[in-house]
């Protein structure tokens, strides 16, 4: 595995203010509240601030100690570097296995072998290979017929090109007619509607993975990347907790808004405006807030990781550890 992470001499200038009367969010901050892949992200345990500690910092900020970004971004700083998350190849595999679309490349047979790019609906069996239903009528399909090479784009956030970018690398492979059925219970289970694939001109093909890139924070003060083997890719385990991430991040964002903020300031030691929950892990969540009219996103570390045991009993675990957060954050504000 190779992994490299660069930064700036001085990091305040990725800092800048949300401006209100833009549609969308600045992209300047957030990659570095959210860089999953910084220097830290193999920490191997989880330190909670204790209560005193927190109560003072958000004594500090209250009364204007903390009121320029720079001190803001700081403090954001240092939380983040302590986080919990997953290591890369936990995150990637995790996210890959949870997508189901990316971007196809294949070298064109019709335009003289130019690469040729196009999107794809996919799932992951349980090596994380991914496949893919083609029809014979595709041009990705005749050029992959020509040359197998190919590989598969993903993005964790579409709307965010500075969040995670994942690229597998690999070769178009048939499924055999013997291993049609699971993979094509595999596939539909990720696509139900996905009824043409027992059209005539269609197959099931595997991108066996030679080697998955990533990227993260691209033009920010915290770009991050590297890439695995194959066997380093398939050896890592999808997080467990992860397959809960839609239903629980739903249900906090649409009927729990105001005590996700309280977790997170209390998280923070910083006051928050808002936060909306993203996706969820054995480690913690990721939020989009705001803090101080700036819009970032931050990785909230859970007190201890969600135990891995039953599929209800699991779910029941991470309420139960966001309900000792937000009890925890609830004294410190009494």
């Amino acid at each position: 595995m190779r992994t490299t992470a660069m930064a700036q001499c001085s990091l305040f200038p990725i800092f800048t203010r949300v401006n209100a009367n833009k549609a969308h969010l600045s992209s300047s901050f957030l990659p570095f509240c959210h860089s999953s892949f910084s220097l830290n992200h193999r920490r191997p345990s989880l330190s909670m601030a204790s209560a005193t500690t927190q109560s003072s910092s958000m004594q500090a900020f209250s009364s204007g100690d903390v009121s320029s970004d720079a001190n803001l971004f700081q403090l954001i700083q240092t939380h983040q570097e302590k986080a919990a998350r997953l290591s890369p190849v936990e995150e990637i595999r995790t996210v890959l296995y949870h997508s189901s679309r990316g971007v196809l490349s294949t070298f064109s047979q019709k335009h003289d072998g130019y690469p040729s790019g196009s999107m794809v609906d996919f799932a992951c069996d349980v090596d994380g290979t991914p496949i893919l239903a083609v029809s014979s009528l595709a041009n990705h399909s005749k050029d992959l017929l020509a040359n197998s090479k190919c590989s598969l784009l993903v993005a964790r956030d579409h709307e965010d090109r500075t969040d995670l970018v994942i690229t597998l690398h690999g070769d178009a492979v048939s499924v055999s007619e013997g291993d049609r059925s699971a993979v094509r219970t595999a596939y539909l289970a990720k696509h139900p509607n996905a009824f043409w694939v027992d059209f005539g001109d269609f197959q099931f093909i595997r991108i066996e993975p030679k080697v998955v890139r990533y990227v993260s924070g691209v033009a920010t003060a915290l770009l991050g990347s590297g890439e695995f083997s194959k066997e380093e890719y398939q050896a890592a385990k999808v997080d467990p907790i992860a397959q809960f991430s839609k239903p629980v991040a739903s249900h906090m964002n649409r009927d729990h808004g105001e005590d996700t903020r309280l977790i997170v300031q209390h998280s923070t030691s910083t006051a928050v405006d808002s936060a909306y929950i993203l996706d969820i892990d054995s480690l913690g969540f990721n939020v989009k807030a705001v803090c101080q009219g700036n819009t970032c996103k931050l990785r909230i570390p859970f007190p201890r990781r969600a135990e891995d045991r039953k599929y209800a009993e699991d779910r029941k675990d991470v309420k139960t550890l966001i309900v000792e957060m937000l009890q925890a954050a609830k004294s410190q504000v009494n």
